[in-house]
């Protein structure tokens, strides 16, 4: 499952939720005709994930603010905060070129220009301006910016994305 957001709060009185988006087109979820909500982020286990199918989305502020079919008043809303809204990662819409989901790049090896293993990457930061990598190598946390003046090549197939890095940066 590749988690799309988190609902932060009821809003209103007919069953609508904010939502914090853990993504930049959040509004390209319009798109999936159903989407999974759950507790448990971490969890790949089908019954853990609850369908839901979407009937509303918009911006509101600077996040979102959600309407799902089965969620109709407050109450019920109130019994989704803190929840997880997630995809399976085939539901989700194409990627165009040099774009990637978060959850493709977690895992991925890291190399520096001329070769030198970084470690792998075990977590993504949205810092508003960009995103940063989060580059773990046994005890230690590099945090390299992800953008085109860093980041070489990203090869999904290979697993490896190549940085413009050195070792004791």
């Amino acid at each position: 499952m590749i988690v799309m957001g988190r609902v932060v709060a009821p809003f209103g009185i007919q069953g609508w939720l904010k939502v914090q988006p853990l993504g930049d087109d959040p509004l390209s979820w319009r798109r999936m005709p159903q989407w999974w909500v759950g507790r448990n982020p971490e969890s790949t286990r089908s019954e853990d994930w609850q369908v839901f199918l979407p009937r509303g989305l918009r911006f509101h502020g600077k996040g979102l603010v959600a309407a799902l079919a089965e969620v109709c008043d407050r109450t019920s809303a109130e019994s989704l905060d803190g929840c997880f809204i997630a995809a399976p990662r085939e539901a989700l819409p194409p990627t165009a070129k040099d774009e990637y989901y978060w959850a493709d790049l977690v895992g991925l090896s890291v190399l520096g220009r001329e070769g030198a293993e970084l470690g792998k990457v075990c977590g993504l930061l949205d810092t508003g301006a960009h995103s940063v990598l989060e580059v773990e190598q046994g005890e230690a946390i590099r945090l390299i910016p992800f953008v085109g003046a860093y980041v070489l090549d990203v090869d999904l197939v290979s697993q490896v994305i190549k940085v413009d890095w050195e070792v004791d940066w």
